[in-house]
């Protein structure tokens, strides 16, 4: 063959590679929590709405009442993202006003002012301000509107007075929180922030807080489906903190009856406050330390200290979850700056349980947390709100109590899957799995880093296709899960836009016809199938394949008589054993699809519905129909057309060289 020809022969090939290639690329996603525990200087307390001897006698059985104020930030947004904002806040609040219940709040909230000064006196348990008032207060960064303040509480230096100005203000009425919301671009808006929230006063009687903040980064707004969601899933999460989930706040749960939890001070009524954590101190009977002497890491045997949430409902359901007897409670997050550690709970062990500190894929709120908010004392929940969180579930106090490390290593030794975790480093062709629920296509968030890790976060010996001099560099992607690798929810971006998510339940992370090379279909009748190979792409006598594999989100039935029934390209499939490999196929207008799909247990997907499978048998041998490679699409067309431009230029230049040569 000429040298032309080879040149051309081999564009040729370049041409049907590069135009079946998906130019999209993944992205791991993990968007941090920017809540920070309120400082002391940033609370008021004693915000007098009801004696205490009254409130205490309520049952807690009123839906919380949550009141929103929109700050002027808000309006200074285009009118898509103001829409947004407001549904998404509304969806937020409705969903705690269904979940958690309160002692009724029998009067108008009024707030207190701030202080001119940090310099107070205490009188009957109440504060004064010794310099009298500002002008302005506060919630977090928001002002807060004359009318929803109460007086000034100040003390005279020059008579030795406490003394309460008068005020015309109603406050706020028929509300138990009132939530200040803005859209403020502040030093807390980091590149991955979308949002931040915390708490700002607390009422007198039971110190349950009353009044809070949530402001979201206006860079992270967006009208993409898949942020939407997770803008929700942000929303909620750090209402919580506002309401009660925070590290400020443990000094003041308090039990069933009302009493506190953790000893007061006579003067002030107050917890002890610790300088070192600038905030009041809890007791043990909240929040524990727990020494792990036995922590297992490749470097050796250490002693591991946790901070654990102790109280009893909080004790009972991670007991439950896990399937650990033993358990002491629920481990709080140890890493992170301030506003992380401690006042979430410990990604590693809870992973995406909405109250971790980073959010990486569908969140879900727990009985756990709904537990926490109930053991505040201010609160009873609504169970049936709780999503379905299957992190960690029955794998026993082996899973919750040690290392990664050692959890791999014991699983390996076993030759038993070391599940949830894995070793899949993402190199080359991406290789997709699939979520242990099968919600979700996902990926193992292994990844190389440019140093090696520090030593108690390295777990592997060896890794397959990694020189061992290397090892030590690969690491799960989420640091606050202290490295561990495991199976991800991910999504698909171009030039840094999200295309769709990894999901499968969400119809709009449905890929394009002409990208659907495996016959996905996206919705809530859909779950993950893992491929049995690779799949193909025939046209003209030309094959490829798409430049990842591994696993696809398809529709499925149950039935008592055929058992489970998977549809590829809207075509079923019967699945008669565990194990078994569908070989699908299907025609476009520009590809043969040829591929295979692995049959889970029957019992694996249809238990869901509480359908009985029937018995396992080998599968019957199918002639499967021949079906025509189309040779007619727009795409080929392109590429013959640019076959010929080459080829003339080709045969030009060999002209060319004949003529002058």
């Amino acid at each position: 063959m000429g040298t032309q020809y080879q040149f051309l022969y081999v564009m040729f090939l370049m041409i049907l590679v590069l135009n079946h290639e998906n130019h999209c690329i993944f992205a791991l996603t993990e968007h941090p929590c920017s809540h920070h525990s309120t400082a002391n200087h940033e609370v008021f307390y004693d915000v007098d709405i009801e004696p205490a001897h009254i409130v205490k006698k309520r049952s807690i059985d009123q839906p919380l009442h949550i009141h929103l104020h929109y700050d002027a930030s808000i309006d200074l947004l285009p009118a898509d993202h103001i829409t947004i904002i407001k549904e998404t806040v509304v969806q937020a609040v409705s969903f705690w006003s269904n979940t958690l219940k309160v002692r009724a709040t029998g009067a108008p909230i009024k707030l207190k002012r701030k202080c001119s000064s940090r310099n107070v006196r205490y009188k009957d348990q109440m504060s004064y301000c010794v310099d009298g008032c500002s002008h302005q207060t506060v919630c977090g960064e928001i002002q807060i509107p004359d009318e929803h303040l109460e007086g000034c509480y100040w003390w005279n230096d020059r008579d030795g007075r406490y003394n309460k100005d008068a005020d015309g203000n109603n406050g706020v009425a028929n509300t138990d929180f009132i939530l200040y919301v803005a859209a403020i671009k502040s030093d807390r808006c980091k590149e991955s922030t979308v949002a931040y929230a915390g708490h700002c006063q607390q009422e007198r009687a039971l110190d349950r807080p009353v009044a809070g903040y949530f402001s979201i980064c206006p860079h992270s707004i967006s009208t993409h489906q898949q942020d939407r969601l997770q803008l929700l899933s942000t929303m909620k999460h750090e209402i919580l903190h506002a309401l009660g989930f925070t590290a400020s706040l443990f000094a003041f749960y308090r039990d069933e009856q009302g009493n506190p939890l953790t000893p007061r001070k006579s003067l002030s009524n107050k917890p002890e406050f610790d300088q070192q954590l600038k905030m009041y101190k809890w007791s043990d009977k909240v929040v524990k330390t727990i020494e792990r002497s036995d922590w297992k890491l490749p470097m050796g045997i250490i002693t591991k200290r946790v901070h654990m949430v102790v109280t009893p409902r909080v004790k009972a359901e991670v007991r439950k979850h896990f399937n650990c007897p033993t358990l002491e409670g629920a481990e709080l997050e140890d890493q992170g700056i301030d506003g992380t550690a401690i006042t979430h709970w410990e990604k590693r062990v809870f992973e995406n349980e909405a109250m971790t500190g980073t959010y990486t894929q569908s969140s879900v709120i727990s009985r756990i947390t709904l537990a926490v908010m109930e053991d505040t004392g201010w609160f009873k929940a609504n169970y049936s709100q709780a999503g379905n969180y299957e992190w960690g579930k029955d794998l026993g106090c082996d899973f919750v109590e040690k290392s990664c490390f050692q959890w791999i290593e014991e699983k390996q030794k076993r030759k038993e899957d070391i599940y949830p975790y894995c070793k899949e480093v993402k190199k080359g062709e991406l290789w997709t799995d699939c979520t242990n629920n099968r919600h979700s296509v996902a990926l193992c968030n292994l990844v190389e880093y440019k140093k090696p890790l520090p030593l108690k976060y390295q777990y592997f010996y060896q890794i397959k296709d990694v020189a061992n001099s290397d090892v030590g560099r690969y690491g799960g992607s989420v640091s606050l899960a202290d490295y561990c690798p495991y199976l991800q929810e991910f999504s698909w971006t171009n030039k840094d836009k999200i295309l769709r998510g990894s999901s499968c339940l969400v119809p709009s992370n449905g890929i394009d016809p002409d990208s659907n090379y495996f016959g996905e279909e996206y919705g809530n009748q859909s779950r993950c199938f893992n491929h049995g190979g690779r799949w193909y792409l025939h046209h003209c006598g030309g094959v490829n394949s798409p430049q990842h594999s591994g696993s696809g989100c398809y529709q499925y039935f149950c039935s008592e008589k055929i058992g489970l029934n998977i549809l590829v390209d809207g075509i079923a499939y019967r699945c008669y054993k565990a194990g078994q490999k569908i070989t699908a196929s299907f025609v476009t207008k520009s590809y043969l699809h040829q591929g295979t799909v692995v049959c889970p247990a029957c019992s694996d997907i249809c238990d869901e519905s509480k359908t009985k499978c029937p018995a396992e048998f080998d599968p019957p041998f199918v002639d499967h129909a021949i079906l025509t490679v189309p040779c007619s699409s727009n795409l080929y067309n392109y590429n013959i057309y640019y076959l010929l431009v080459c080829l003339i230029i080709a045969l030009s230049t060999s002209f060319y060289n004949r003529s002058f040569h």
